[in-house]
């Protein structure tokens, strides 16, 4: 592609395009943000983009996801758009994750990028973005949608603020798009905001948005940009949640699902009624088909994963979720003495 319009830019030079070609770029979500974020990353000359997104294309979303058509609807949203990349910017070597982000993969995806894009209407998903972002030393672009109001700031920038610093907690009262409605000119104006904060932070132009929050408003055209500052932290260790612990002898009841979050082949193998694998690498996508009332008791081989899982689930929605005291062994243990005795 020929970039020579944007070169002859005194603030860029051929200096800044090579370093756009050499950047990698995790685009979180391939959703309203994400298509509208996608092509003028490609178009810009960035190298390596990624694109994590676990979600189906759907009617509802075309008036403002504009890489998809009616003849791909439910079909996957990252490897619909990885195609149009291809198609269009055969330049840039798109990285593909058909997958949600969630605790399991978090670390191991973003650490192969300089830089992420927010562009989910997750809340949750923000805060375990923002941490691992934080452990990572990786700068990350926010931007989000309220009718036809955005936002964009840019956190973890050069050990800047962080999204934990404006926002502490999650707000109960915040609803996505499909609850509060949305106009495709607001997705399409945020999303380019936030690529036009990639480029300065990766070209080495321009003041990043990094302290401070734009705040746009497509009603009255107007905009406004608050400063904020990075708090002291009292504790940098994040405590996980404490989820109620019941013994080997509690969890094995016939009203009770025990989940086994190992992976496939990890020994010793259970056998039991009520018993589910759902290894902990594929449970953001299979936790898609439980029911969010069943009471779940999870156990892995020392409790780590146990815990992880939990605060997965936890996350997205799962009102009763027990942690098993002891693993596997334990468990199996357990079930051959009751054979036993039996």
């Amino acid at each position: 592609m020929d970039y020579s319009r944007q070169i002859i830019l005194p603030q860029l030079g051929d200096s800044g395009q090579k370093r756009l070609q050499d950047s990698r770029v995790l685009v979180i979500g391939a959703g309203g943000l994400g298509c509208a974020v996608l092509p003028y990353l490609a178009a810009a000359g960035i190298g390596t983009i990624g694109i994590i997104d676990g979600d189906v294309i759907a009617a509802s979303n075309l008036h403002r996801q504009l890489l998809y058509t009616e003849k791909q609807i439910g079909l996957s949203k990252a490897l619909e758009a990885e195609k149009y990349l291809n198609a269009q910017f055969p330049e840039a070597k798109a990285r593909v994750f058909n997958q949600f982000l969630d605790q399991a993969n978090a670390r191991q995806i973003l650490e192969h990028f300089d830089l992420v894009i927010d562009a989910t209407d997750e809340i949750s998903a923000r805060y375990l973005l923002n941490d691992t972002c934080e452990q990572l030393g990786i700068p990350w672009v926010y931007g989000s949608i309220h009718q036809f109001q955005g936002q964009v700031s840019v956190f973890n920038y050069r050990e800047g603020p962080n999204y934990r610093d404006l926002f502490p907690t999650p707000d109960p009262a915040a609803v996505s798009c499909s609850d509060a409605g949305v106009i495709g000119t607001t997705v399409g104006l945020i999303g380019m905001l936030q690529v036009n904060e990639v480029l300065k932070i990766q070209a080495g132009f321009g003041k990043v948005l990094s302290g401070k929050i734009l705040i746009y408003d497509l009603l009255s055209c107007s905009q406004q940009v608050f400063e904020f500052e990075k708090k002291p932290k009292k504790n940098p260790q994040v405590e996980p949640i404490a989820f109620p612990l019941l013994s080997i002898g509690e969890a094995v009841l016939p009203e009770r699902i025990l989940m086994d979050v190992r992976e496939i082949g990890e020994i010793p193998q259970i056998s039991m009624n009520n018993y589910l694998q759902v290894p902990l690498s594929k449970l953001s996508e299979m936790a898609q088909s439980l029911d969010r009332e069943q009471e779940i008791s999870i156990f892995c081989q020392s409790g780590k994963r146990s815990q992880q899982a939990a605060e997965l689930l936890h996350g997205m929605g799962f009102a009763q979720i027990r942690l098993i005291k002891g693993g596997a062994n334990e468990l199996l243990a357990y079930l051959n003495y009751e054979k036993d005795i039996s």
